[in-house]
């Protein structure tokens, strides 16, 4: 239960974190549109995440962790691309970068931890 909580803050803060970055984001075309993709992807692993928590079957809950693991390596995508662009300084995105791999790894064990059983 202590996990699941945890978790769900964890995924609360990163979406926040996306939803700050993006606030910060210059406003010319390129880093708005860039900006808006990161913004959908990483703001709805939390989403997900809590429609996992409450699923309804264990094949529901894989799915919906599958969803959140989807939308965390493409939010690693967009993050990748911006910080290549140079759209903000990369000591500015390495630290969301590195939450949302620390993600990728947790959100992976939970999947295959829950297909073993």
């Amino acid at each position: 239960m202590e996990n699941r909580r945890n978790l769900r803050e964890r995924t609360l803060d990163f979406a926040r974190r996306i939803v700050r970055l993006f606030a910060a984001l210059p406003k010319n075309t390129l880093a708005q549109t860039l900006g808006k993709q990161v913004l959908r992807s990483g703001t709805s692993v939390g989403a997900n995440y809590r429609e996992a928590d409450a699923g309804r079957s264990k094949p529901e809950f894989i799915a919906k962790m599958g969803d959140c693991l989807k939308e965390l390596s493409e939010t690693d995508y967009w993050l990748e691309l911006m910080a290549a662009e140079e759209i903000l300084p990369p000591d500015r995105l390495a630290p969301l970068m590195q939450e949302t791999r620390e993600l990728i790894a947790i959100f992976t064990t939970i999947i295959n931890k829950a297909k073993a059983r």
